[in-house]
């Protein structure tokens, strides 16, 4: 993979394509986090001579100009971050007084380009909106491997017209990733939840044949519990998916995996009945409750399994962590698992944004090995699957 330190910069255009998809409110940016992540690789090409012309997306404006998806406020909170050189603006992605624009630009210096959801031609992978974009530039950078998943024209298309290179977060991401799937301190553990089983199958799947133990939790372990003939009362369940869950068992069970199911459940009437909550053993889950987090007994035994691993990966919750009483297992076995990470006998990797909320919930999120932003990316890559922006840089 081709990185910052294959290229010289110096008084070259050099357009990195950013997440900064960050969540605002009355058109502030609320959480920087995204922002911050992407200064090593700024601040370097800065350094080094180069002009920068920053592309990204916010929301989902389905190719539609939208003021509420502007990116114009995180101007502001690139001036506060970055002290060398000037921070332009433009009102859009492509347009022949750009090229003028970014010419008169001095090393140092970063242009912003609008949301480029703004144009169809992002999301489709037009061409022609591809060498638009392109054509204000002598290289192109990927920092977003958030978005790497997806085959849009500043991911895919763009790298068609000029040479591309890494960016240092998705260096970093890429370089933590592989280092987990292809040579992993063993015992390598996984922690899987979230609500359904269906958007899961191709990450269990991939990981029955690489992990030794695995832990499950959340919505998609009722579909488990229920193919092994378990009532979940009212719980959110698919129980057209059970055939499939059994054959994901199996495959586990014959790659000698051990597979940690809940032993016990915290159940409620809905969700807004926390004080009515209680916990009880798998196979008496009345039929007019709903199973929403796992229980005592069960968080002992992951994090007993926590203990004897090396390596663990994490992706899902095991409960409504929204809705108290019902974060109680999650924030309990991330803090096992911070815990292990601090002592240096385990690396932990997370990944997924409701994942990364939890983690912040249970305040041990930078107590973790490494933690991704990228959602869909992050669960494409475990899955095994191509991912366009990153095969392009092996190019």
């Amino acid at each position: 993979m081709k990185t910052l330190d294959s290229i010289d910069v110096k008084n070259k255009t050099v357009m990195v394509r950013v997440d900064f998809n960050v969540p605002m409110k009355d058109g502030h940016v609320t959480d920087v986090t995204r922002i911050l992540e992407t200064l090593p690789t700024l601040q370097e090409l800065q350094k080094n001579g180069a002009k920068i012309v920053l592309i990204s997306h916010l929301g989902r404006p389905e190719g539609k100009v939208d003021p509420a998806f502007s990116l114009k406020p995180l101007v502001e909170v690139l001036k506060d971050q970055l002290t060398a050189g000037s921070i332009y603006f433009s009102d859009q992605p492509i347009g022949g007084g750009l090229r003028s624009l970014v010419n008169g630009m001095y090393p140092g210096d970063i242009l912003l380009l609008e949301n480029l959801r703004f144009y169809p031609g992002e999301e489709s992978n037009d061409d022609i909106f591809s060498q638009h974009l392109a054509a204000l530039a002598d290289l192109y950078v990927n920092d977003a491997f958030s978005v790497s998943h997806r085959a849009h024209a500043s991911v895919s298309g763009i790298t068609r017209y000029l040479p591309v290179y890494a960016g240092r977060l998705l260096e970093k991401e890429m370089t933590t990733l592989e280092a987990v799937l292809t040579h992993p301190a063993k015992p390598l553990m996984a922690i899987v939840g979230g609500a359904k089983i269906s958007t899961k199958l191709g990450l269990l799947k991939n990981l029955g044949s690489r992990v030794q133990v695995l832990a499950l939790g959340g919505g998609m372990a009722n579909t488990f519990l229920y193919a092994l003939g378990h009532s979940v009362g009212k719980s959110l369940c698919e129980p057209g998916q059970a055939k499939e869950a059994l054959m994901i068992l199996e495959t586990l069970k014959s790659n000698d995996c051990q597979v940690i199911l809940p032993q016990d459940v915290v159940i409620a009437p809905n969700l807004e009945s926390g004080h009515l909550s209680a916990v009880v053993d798998i196979d008496r889950v009345p039929s007019d409750q709903m199973i929403l987090d796992v229980g005592p007994k069960t968080v002992k035994a992951i994090q007993e399994a926590i203990h004897q691993a090396k390596t663990l990966v994490w992706n899902g919750e095991l409960g409504v962590t929204e809705v108290m009483p019902f974060d109680q297992g999650t924030v309990a076995v991330a803090r096992s698992v911070a815990e292990q990470t601090k002592s240096g006998t385990l690396k932990s990797i997370a990944g997924g944004g409701d994942t990364a909320a939890a983690l912040h919930k249970a305040g041990c999120f930078d107590d973790f090995t490494y933690v991704s932003m990228a959602g869909g990316a992050f669960l494409e890559w475990l899955e095994g699957r191509v991912l366009p922006g990153v095969e392009a840089l092996k190019r």
